[in-house]
């Protein structure tokens, strides 16, 4: 299957509900993947937390959720034959407008992440 890329939630977003997503990234590090695959052109991302409330810095959970979000993508990205900078939020409010995407660098080039 060809898929286009990557969208990221965050696991406040309505829509999720305990569904809603391929793969799930728990704070503390597990990676759950669904049972059903959720989209046919993108593979949804469901990071736990809520980047919509204010914060002053990224806590030690998330560099470690952007660390695995980082990997997961270029491994599917090599795997489904897309490029790893195709990743988009799902809407104007999810992943929240506080999410790190500045934190969320992805070269397939020089592994540099």
């Amino acid at each position: 299957m060809q898929f286009f890329g990557v969208v990221i939630h965050h696991s406040v977003c309505p829509s999720i509900n305990g569904k809603g997503y391929d793969f799930f990234i728990a704070k503390n590090g597990m990676i759950i993947p669904a049972s059903e695959q959720t989209d046919s052109f993108f593979i949804h991302i469901c990071l736990e937390g809520d980047y919509s409330r204010s914060r002053n810095s990224v806590n030690p959970d998330e560099i470690e959720q952007l660390f695995l979000l980082k990997k997961l993508i270029l491994k599917l990205a090599q795997k489904h034959h897309f490029s790893p900078n195709e990743v988009y939020p799902h809407s104007a409010s999810c992943p929240g407008k506080l999410f790190p995407w500045s934190e969320l660098v992805i070269s397939s080039n020089d592994e540099y992440h």
